[in-house]
């Protein structure tokens, strides 16, 4: 991140009204603010310029934000929080399983969004993290320097997958319930729980020899999630 007093966020939205407001209540609160119209513009400003977060509406005319999210979580680890249609869970789903960090349902209030955007990028802060070093099933997390490590080499997690995956390894042969993890990791006390569900299967998917028939994040029937080493 550029300094803990003026993060960076770029605002990917193809409503120039919206976009203002948004803009505005978000300097207001001390962040500094980039804009773009379209999907190709946000991602070319966001590679070229590595903002602290990224705020991606996902409909957007030509590139929309799931590709915008994609070919964005190919190159970087840039958080992103995505503005989705209210109801559209479809959407919200497809949106985490590229790689989003959050979301936010529209109609929002500037409010609501400034305090997700400050919440994404407290937990996506190495400071935040626990300073150890934490293994198990192969995998070995530097939580000082905010690596991940599988047999060895290194291991790409978007923010929320580390949030999950330090958890579990902090906490081996705990059983997590759903609604545990959204409250620990994402810092919702409600919420939907297919979230957890989403970002579970995404990263046995890069922990597991097979994600289908999983070793070590392991689902507790009737709970939720547990961490076998």
């Amino acid at each position: 991140m550029s300094s803990e007093a003026d993060p960076r966020v770029l605002v990917v939205d193809d409503d120039p009204a919206l976009a203002e407001v948004v803009a505005r209540y978000l300097r207001r609160e001390g962040f500094e603010v980039d804009y773009a119209a379209d999907g190709a513009t946000g991602l070319a400003r966001a590679l070229s310029t590595l903002p602290d977060l990224v705020v991606l509406d996902l409909m957007m005319p030509g590139m929309d934000g799931f590709e915008v999210c994609r070919r964005l979580r190919r190159a970087t680890a840039i958080p992103v929080v995505m503005l989705t249609a209210r109801g559209e869970e479809n959407d919200r789903i497809a949106g985490l399983d590229l790689g989003a960090d959050d979301y936010v349902t529209k109609p929002f209030s500037p409010r609501e969004l400034a305090a997700r955007v400050r919440a994404v990028l407290r937990r996506a802060s190495p400071e935040t993290a626990p300073a150890a070093v934490l293994a198990g099933g192969g995998v070995e997390i530097d939580t000082v320097a905010h690596q991940v490590r599988r047999k060895g080499e290194p291991l790409g997690l978007t923010t929320k997958e580390y949030d999950l995956l330090v958890c579990f390894l902090s906490n081996p042969g705990r059983a997590f319930r759903r609604e545990e993890l959204l409250e620990t990791v994402w810092g919702w006390s409600i919420g939907d729980t297919s979230t957890v569900t989403v970002h579970v299967r995404r990263l046995r998917e890069k922990i597991e020899d097979d994600a289908s028939a999983p070793r070590h994040l392991a689902t507790v029937r009737g709970v939720g999630y547990r961490w076998e080493p």
